[in-house]
């Protein structure tokens, strides 16, 4: 379980640390200067100082943060203000360490409580969704389904040999989810990517071996053949059936790790006469 004072401490060191370690750039994106006494005429004048900029930038991002779902309805601002201007003051804190603890300890459960609620009912979601989907598309002109429930259709055929599963293969690629969303595409990155077949999800291991150089298949994967109930977070959920559209390129075999040396080749122990 995350502690949520671990999350706030967090949050102020990383953002300092990174305004600490932000390169200071070429000047280009710098506003002009007032010319009658040199500030920047675009910072507001509460926040004239460097101290109060800096400041100002450090709860920004911890507010920003705050803000998140999960976080947004546990925190009030006004509380959090007075504890920080307390404690930078040197008080004793109105709570003891104990209270302190436990409270922090009760909204992490809860906020945990609600993220893994709200998961698992996604989850119920998107198998049923996924379920209706492949039902309905097994129907389709031109879909056909696998033993291991793999859908797929040809979009255009090639030539050559089939892959293996341990040859290694050049493909461009677009993956979306069922309302269309792109969570990835190497045609968007402007290059194919080249990957050993057996080192991906079961759905593409199966389906690229169906296909041909030159061909572009489309693929429909039920999550138990992609990323299954844990997803790849955050662009895909649990149990999210997913599609493809793949075009293979090339394939070719791909070579085995360097065998270790036959044992007669070993060089022999030297043994110390006692």
């Amino acid at each position: 379980m995350f502690k949520f004072s671990r999350v706030l401490l967090a949050l102020a060191c990383a953002t300092v640390v990174v305004a600490c370690n932000k390169p200071s750039g070429d000047g280009k994106d710098a506003k002009p200067a007032d010319a009658a006494n040199g500030a920047d005429a675009s910072v507001p004048s509460d926040l004239g100082t460097d101290a109060q900029k800096f400041s100002y930038s450090i709860g920004f991002d911890i507010g920003h943060n705050l803000a998140q779902p999960q976080l947004k309805d546990s925190v009030d601002i006004k509380a959090l203000e007075k504890g920080i201007e307390e404690s930078t003051a040197g008080q004793t804190s109105r709570l003891t360490d104990q209270q302190r603890q436990d409270i922090k300890t009760a909204i992490s459960k809860k906020i945990q409580e609600k993220q893994l609620a709200e998961r698992a009912a996604q989850s119920d979601k998107n198998k049923a969704d996924g379920e209706k989907f492949l039902a309905d598309n097994a129907n389709k002109p031109g879909v056909k389904t696998t033993a291991s429930g793999l859908q797929y259709e040809v979009l255009s055929e090639g030539k050559g040999d089939h892959p293996k599963a341990t040859d290694k293969v050049t493909v461009n690629y677009k993956g979306t989810l069922l309302d269309g969303t792109v969570f990835d595409s190497s045609y968007d990155r402007g290059q194919p990517v080249s990957f050993p077949l057996g080192n991906v999800i079961p759905g593409w291991t199966e389906g690229v071996q169906l296909m041909t150089p030159g061909s572009k298949y489309k693929f429909y994967l039920p999550a138990k053949l992609a990323y299954g109930e844990r997803g790849a977070p955050p662009k895909i959920g649990p149990n999210a059936t997913l599609v493809f559209e793949v075009e293979l390129i090339s394939a070719e075999a791909n070579p085995p790790p360097a065998a270790a040396p036959a044992a007669a080749a070993l060089p022999k122990p030297t043994l110390k006469a006692k």
